[in-house]
C-alpha cells in the first residue's frame, strides 16, 4: 500500500477509486478488495472521517461521564458514594483518547493491513472514471478506475443565512466535539439530535445552556421523545426556547447576542449551530460529468448514481439516511455489487443478499444519546398513518417493568410499538429511558425479519430486565390467533 501525500504528477490505475476515507469509504473499499479488486482511497483530512474525530465517538465521550454519574445517583447505596461532580479535565482527556488526539496513524495502519492504497489530497472528478488529486503541497496524482468511482464524502454543517450569524463565527458540531475549553455559556440553535446531545453534554460539563428551537425538540420522532428529553434538560438547568427562531446575531466583545422572533435576546459566550446538513459535493468536479455541484446524489438500492453505470454515492452524500451505521450498511452493499459487476456477474452474485440497501427505506435504527436516551427504528405513528397503513399503537410505561425498578429508584421512560394490522407485524418501535439503546436491536430484528406477533410470544424476555417490555407489548396487543 502507498500513502501518497506529495510529489510530481503521477498516474495510477485501480479497479475502484473511493473518494472519502471515513467509515463508509473504508467499508466500500474493503468489501471490494476482499472480493479481489484493487482499490485506492482519496482523503483530504483524516482517515477515519467525521464519525471518528468530530461526531459519533467524541460526542459519546462527552456525554458518558454525566450519564454515568446520574445513574449512580439514582440508586440508593451508590448515591452515597458520589461526592463530586463531573471532572471536566477527565472528560476531555478521555475524549482525546477516543479520538487518538486527532491522529489517524492507526486508521492508516488498518488500510495497509487491508490492502487498500491511500492518496492524501483533495480529489475531484475530471471525467468518466477519472479523479485528480491535489495534495497540500500542490502535487497532483491522476487516478483512473477500471470499473467504478465511489463518492463517500459525507456531509457538512448547514449554516442558515440569518443576518449576522456567519460574522460571529459560530460553532458547528465539529467545534463542539473538539473544544479544548468549556465556555461559561452556550446557545444552541436547532432541535435535532446534535442539538439535544450537545445541550446534554455541555450542561453536564458546567456550561449554562440555552436551546433555541424553531419547532419542537426532536420533532421527527414520536412526540413523547422530545417531551421527556426536554423535561430532563430543564430539570438539569437547560433553558429551552421552543417555537421560536433566531432573526439576527451579533457579537459584543466576548458575548454573542441572538435576537429571537419572540422578541427575546439570548446572550452566550459561544453559539452552536445545529440546524441540518449539506452534501460535501460542492468542489467534487460533478460538473465535469453533467451533475450539479453541491447537490445530494440520488442513487438506486445498489448505491449507483442514477444515469451512470460507474459512479456510486454512499453514505450521507446520497441523503438516504444520515447515520454512520446506515452508511456502513450501504457501503457493504456497494462494495459487494461493484465487485460482482466488475467480475462479470450480477448484483445477485453478491453474498448474503447484501447487494441492495433496502433497510434505508423504513427500517432505520437510531439512538439519541441524551439522558434519557431515545432509541427508535422503523416508522413513527404519524409516518405510518401518512403512509396509509392500518395500524395499532401500543404504548407502555417503562417504569412499570420489573427490570426498571432494579435499574433505578426513580426510572422514567416510555415505549411505543406500531403494529401493521394487515400483516400483524411490527413496523416501528421507540424507546425513551435510561440505557434503552441496548433494547433497539431486538426491535430492529423483529421489524426487518417481519416476525409475526404470534411468534414473538415465543421469544421470552429474561426476568428482571428492561426487555420484559416486549412481553408487555404483547399483553397489551392481545394474543392473536395463529
Amino acid at each position: 500500500m502507498t500513502d501518497a501525500a506529495s510529489g510530481a504528477s503521477a498516474t495510477r490505475t485501480y479497479d475502484l477509486i473511493v473518494i472519502g476515507a471515513g467509515p463508509v469509504g473504508e467499508n466500500v473499499a474493503d468489501r471490494a478488495v476482499q472480493r479481489g479488486l484493487t482499490a485506492v482511497i482519496v482523503e483530504s483530512e483524516l482517515v477515519g472521517g467525521e464519525c471518528s474525530y468530530w461526531a459519533c465517538m467524541p460526542s459519546k465521550a462527552l456525554l458518558r461521564a454525566g450519564s454515568a454519574l446520574r445513574a449512580a445517583r439514582a440508586v440508593d447505596g451508590a448515591k452515597q458514594a458520589v461526592t463530586g461532580d463531573v471532572d471536566v479535565a477527565g472528560v476531555l482527556r478521555r475524549r482525546d483518547t477516543l479520538t487518538h488526539s486527532w491522529n489517524d496513524s492507526s486508521q492508516v495502519e488498518w488500510l495497509q493491513g487491508a490492502g487498500i492504497d491511500l492518496v492524501r489530497g483533495h480529489g475531484r472528478i475530471v471525467g468518466e472514471k477519472r479523479v485528480s488529486v491535489t495534495s497540500a503541497d500542490g502535487g497532483v496524482t491522476e487516478l483512473i478506475a477500471r470499473h467504478a468511482v465511489a463518492v463517500c464524502t459525507g456531509s457538512s454543517a448547514l449554516l442558515p443565512d440569518t443576518p449576522g450569524l456567519a460574522e460571529i463565527s459560530p460553532w458547528t458540531s465539529r467545534e463542539a466535539t473538539s473544544a479544548e475549553q468549556v465556555p461559561e455559556s452556550l446557545a444552541i440553535i436547532g432541535g435535532g439530535v446534535v442539538a439535544a446531545e450537545m445541550a446534554n453534554a455541555y450542561r453536564d460539563l458546567g456550561a449554562s445552556v440555552t436551546l433555541v428551537v424553531r419547532g419542537s425538540l426532536l420533532g421527527g420522532m414520536e412526540p413523547f421523545a422530545g417531551t421527556l428529553v426536554g423535561d430532563a434538560l430543564r430539570e438539569r438547568g437547560v433553558t429551552l426556547r421552543l417555537g421560536t427562531e433566531v432573526t439576527e446575531a451579533r457579537r459584543e466583545g466576548d458575548t454573542a447576542e441572538l435576537t429571537l422572533s419572540s422578541g427575546e435576546t439570548v446572550r452566550a459566550a459561544e453559539v452552536l449551530v445545529a440546524t441540518g446538513r449539506l452534501p460535501r459535493t460542492d468542489d467534487l468536479g460533478l460538473e465535469s460529468i453533467g451533475l450539479e455541484p453541491g447537490t445530494w446524489l440520488e442513487v438506486d438500492d445498489t448505491m449507483r448514481v442514477h444515469g451512470s453505470d460507474w459512479l456510486y454515492a454512499v453514505g450521507d452524500v446520497n441523503h438516504r439516511a444520515l447515520l454512520t451505521h446506515q452508511g456502513k450498511y450501504q457501503a457493504r452493499a456497494a462494495g459487494d455489487v461493484i465487485a460482482a459487476r466488475a467480475t462479470g456477474g450480477t448484483v445477485d452474485d453478491a453474498p448474503w443478499g447484501t447487494h441492495v440497501a433496502t433497510a434505508d427505506h423504513d427500517s432505520v435504527p437510531q439512538v439519541t444519546f441524551t439522558d434519557p436516551e431515545v432509541a427508535s427504528v422503523g416508522l413513527t405513528e404519524a409516518a405510518a398513518q401518512k403512509a396509509g397503513r392500518r395500524i395499532r399503537t401500543l404504548d407502555y410505561d417503562l417504569s412499570w417493568v420489573a427490570g426498571a425498578s432494579t435499574f433505578s429508584d426513580d426510572y422514567v421512560g416510555t415505549a411505543r410499538a406500531i403494529v401493521d394490522e394487515d400483516r400483524q407485524v411490527l413496523i416501528g418501535v421507540t424507546f425513551v429511558g435510561s440505557e434503552v439503546a441496548e433494547l433497539l436491536h431486538a426491535a430492529t430484528i423483529a421489524i426487518v425479519g417481519e416476525v409475526p406477533i404470534a411468534r414473538l410470544w415465543h421469544a421470552v424476555p429474561a426476568y428482571p430486565t428492561l426487555s420484559e417490555v416486549w412481553l408487555r407489548f404483547l399483553e397489551t396487543y392481545g394474543r392473536p390467533t395463529a
